[in-house]
């Protein structure tokens, strides 16, 4: 159980930088309404694949340097 747990996590925490990452976009700052940045959630999870092959690239890296 522990284990799911700590994959939840991980996955709202890297969730968080991604739409703090877009939030800082200037471009994205003027397509969003308000109604848009109410409906933002660290929560979402249908960019993951819990069943088939995960293809990993360990060449390439997301951006997460600014996490202060």
């Amino acid at each position: 159980m522990l284990t799911l747990h700590l994959l939840q996590s991980s996955l709202v925490y890297i969730n968080t930088l991604l739409l703090q990452a877009v939030l800082r976009d200037p471009a994205w700052a003027r397509r969003l309404t308000p109604q848009d940045r109410r409906a933002l959630s660290p929560l979402f999870w249908a960019h993951v694949n819990p069943y088939g092959r995960f293809h990993l690239d360990m060449d390439s890296r997301l951006d997460l340097t600014d996490v202060t």
